[in-house]
């Protein structure tokens, strides 16, 4: 049985919604897909709060939603909240308002769950047939799940999405040296657990799930192929060639990634750090291929909920 699911991810820096005809556990067709850039966690993420303007910009947000959900005469909504409304002390009152003002309600997850949703949606795009981890890049945390052909191994969350980074170690443009060195110092200190786990898994290859990979991804066509080609389910890099793509955003100025085409506004800047993670956690997990995924969260959320219809 066909049915037709709109799912939504709020994240720190984006809303996802995504409506699509699911069958089998399969999406079969994608009838709508939009994201708006609320970043949610402007002015307020480090200090455990949502700043007034994000606040509103969220609301309005969710408004433009539930319309292209009520046009779109979708059999259910699922909806979820991440990092930045798992952390703010105004979180709750946030999705209060948006179940007041538009009837959806808004579930907030844990570090966990966020994890098993992206595999969820992953699978869905690549072939996991080989030992592998996902990584999920957001703006409040960045999510490894260790996974293969038998299913997921381990799921870690940590609170080091960019828009956190950004804010603590991104103090001149272009990205100092000094500010690079101690964003890898605290990197190596956050994540010396994954090193010790990609040790035992072995994984081989690197997933990165959309958001900031899918940046990548173009501006690795551009600087390879000359012009960036529609991406619908995953992209395969060549690593050395993917690194240097890294290190041109790293030296890059915000003019000069404000004035391309291929970044999105809401990445101008957070894509710099998102750069230097990337690039740390390639050479401490020491894989052999990475690929981008375009499927990620929202996707495993239309799964999930087409599981749940599913078992009713």
């Amino acid at each position: 049985m066909t049915r037709r699911i709109a799912a939504l991810d709020l994240g720190t820096n984006t809303f996802h919604l995504i409506i699509a005809d699911v069958s089998d556990i399969k999406i079969k067709e994608i009838v709508l897909a939009e994201q708006i850039h609320v970043k949610l966690g402007e002015g307020g993420i480090n200090k455990g709060e949502i700043a007034p303007a994000a606040f509103q910009r969220g609301l309005e947000a969710l408004s433009v939603f539930k319309n292209h959900i009520s046009k779109s005469q979708a059999d259910c909504i699922v909806a979820v909240g991440t990092a930045a409304l798992r952390t703010a002390a105004n979180g709750t009152e946030f999705i209060t308002q948006i179940k007041n003002t538009t009837g959806i309600s808004v579930d907030i997850i844990e570090g966990d769950r966020e994890a098993e949703l992206i595999y969820q949606g992953v699978q869905q795009s690549v072939d996991l047939a080989e030992p592998s981890v996902i990584m999920d890049i957001g703006g409040g945390s960045v999510e490894f799940i260790f996974c293969g052909s038998d299913g997921i191994h381990l799921k870690k969350s940590y609170p080091i999405g960019a828009a956190k980074l950004m804010d603590m170690f991104h103090h001149s443009d272009p990205i100092s040296d000094n500010d690079i060195t101690a964003i890898q110092v605290y990197l190596e200190l956050i994540l010396s657990e994954l090193k010790s786990v990609a040790n035992k898994y072995c994984p081989k290859v690197l997933i990165g799930s959309a958001g900031a990979f899918e940046t990548f991804a173009a501006l690795y066509q551009i600087k390879y192929n000359g012009i960036p080609s529609e991406i619908t389910r995953s992209f395969s890099f060549n690593k050395p060639d993917l690194d240097s793509v890294l290190s041109d955003i790293i030296k890059s100025t915000h003019p000069e990634r404000a004035n391309n085409a291929a970044i999105l506004s809401v990445r101008t800047d957070m894509i710099v750090v998102a750069s230097v993670l990337t690039r740390q956690v390639i050479k401490l997990l020491k894989v052999s291929s990475v690929i981008m995924s375009t499927y990620a969260l929202k996707e495993g959320l239309l799964i999930e909920a087409a599981n749940n219809q599913k078992a009713m």
